[in-house]
């Protein structure tokens, strides 16, 4: 089996990147959406970054962001990839696309099947997918991610994808095998995951997360 290639989401210092990258991860996401615990700074994010070797991949993640905030991002922190977590629809997906000339990862948020199968309306747009759990409105949660919830990953078992995709949503170190078993996952990504209190990282916990992975190659 290839080796599962794993996203560390909202890291959140130097020491967390390095160890993120010494222990095999092949992207590093950073989180621009000011209500998140894990929101980095421009200046921030520009200091954590800057020995982030070029074959790991940098993700910048927003929600719903205007022009004017993307630009401010990639003109300060060297970006490979925008992951756009929100509720943009295809027609803004192709502008940020058009005006960043940078790869998109388009979030689906999944709780069912048919949510599943609207990756749909993006695939001739978006150049990966991330499916991620949909949070319910009991939840009273203003995150649109990183909130440790599953979803049923039997859903997405025989579902045709034509472009790369990860898989988000409650990972850790204790279902990710199972996870990836399930969905035939060759991506994942994991935040909650991987943390010691809310929006910090434990360097332990990213260790044994991406050991986990590798048990399976």
């Amino acid at each position: 089996m290839v080796a599962v290639e794993v996203k560390i989401c909202g890291v959140d210092r130097e020491e967390t990147v390095e160890a993120s990258v010494d222990a095999g991860a092949s992207m590093i996401g950073l989180v621009f959406f000011e209500k998140s615990p894990r929101f980095l700074s421009l200046s921030r994010a520009s200091s954590i970054t800057q020995n982030i070797p070029n074959n790991v991949k940098k993700v910048g993640l927003f929600v719903d962001p205007t022009n004017r905030e993307i630009s401010e991002v990639i003109e300060n922190v060297k970006i490979d990839t925008l992951q756009l977590h929100g509720n943009e629809d295809p027609e803004r997906v192709e502008k940020i696309k058009d005006f960043t000339s940078l790869s998109i990862i388009k979030v689906i948020k999944v709780k069912t099947l048919q949510d599943v199968k609207s990756f749909k309306a993006f695939e001739d747009i978006a150049d990966n997918f991330l499916f991620d759990a949909k949070v319910s409105t009991e939840k009273n949660t203003n995150l649109p991610g990183g909130n440790a919830i599953c979803f049923d990953w039997k859903v997405l078992s025989g579902v045709k994808i034509p472009k790369p995709w990860i898989l988000a949503g409650g990972l850790d170190k204790n279902n990710v095998a199972n996870a990836i078993k399930i969905t035939g996952a060759k991506k994942v990504d994991v935040s909650t995951g991987v943390e010691d209190k809310l929006g910090v990282k434990g360097i332990r916990k990213i260790i044994d997360f991406i050991e986990a992975t590798k048990k399976l190659s």
